[in-house]
């Protein structure tokens, strides 16, 4: 009597926990593509930097304006690579890839004249061009 009830109870239990169902996910497309950009592996910075010297010439928070800086300043100065960086509420018109603070200063001084509110300003820059 003991064995039949026993399996009675296993049967039981067996049944009240096979149930078979169906499961359908409903969502959006777009979940797929966020998944996938999050996955995507992103290689390292490869353009090597080293500690140099910059020329903030100029900041606003108008981005034209700075713009229209920056435009003067590669017409004079062709050579000389520009970089415009946003940190809020301004932007900064900054120039040059100067290892040195003498080479920073040499051409800070032939621009004095037309951006009086310069100055040298040291971090991270990439290696200047060989010409």
């Amino acid at each position: 009597m003991k064995n039949i009830s026993s399996i009675i109870t296993i049967l039981i239990v067996n049944f009240a926990f096979s149930q078979n169902g169906k499961v359908e996910i409903i969502k959006d497309s777009r979940i797929d593509e966020l998944v996938k950009q999050q996955s995507a592996i992103v290689p390292p910075a490869t353009v090597p930097q080293i500690t140099g010297y910059r020329i903030q010439l100029f900041f606003d928070a108008d981005k034209k304006l700075v713009e229209d800086a920056r435009s003067k300043f590669t017409s004079m100065y062709p050579k000389v690579d520009t970089y415009i960086i946003y940190n809020a509420p301004n932007y900064f018109l900054k120039v040059g890839n100067f290892r040195t603070r003498l080479e920073a200063e040499k051409v800070k001084s032939t621009v004095d004249r037309d951006f009086q509110t310069n100055f040298i300003v040291k971090e991270l820059i990439y290696l200047p061009r060989i010409d």
